[in-house]
């Protein structure tokens, strides 16, 4: 995924040209499988970040 926000050309460069990468079914399994070996802690938002979702 291309990351906004870059100053420098060749890191632009580099970040567009994550737009063409294809994952197999087989890049999909092993990065599922590497993330399933993460655990979370903690929350993402603080409750007052949580209150202004879908106002």
């Amino acid at each position: 995924m291309p990351i906004p926000g870059t100053r420098k050309r060749k890191r632009l460069e580099k970040n567009l040209g994550a737009a063409d990468i294809a994952f197999t079914t087989g890049d999909l399994r092993e990065i599922d499988g590497a993330f399933s070996t993460i655990s979370v802690q903690g929350k993402r938002l603080s409750e007052d970040h949580t209150k202004l979702i879908d106002r």
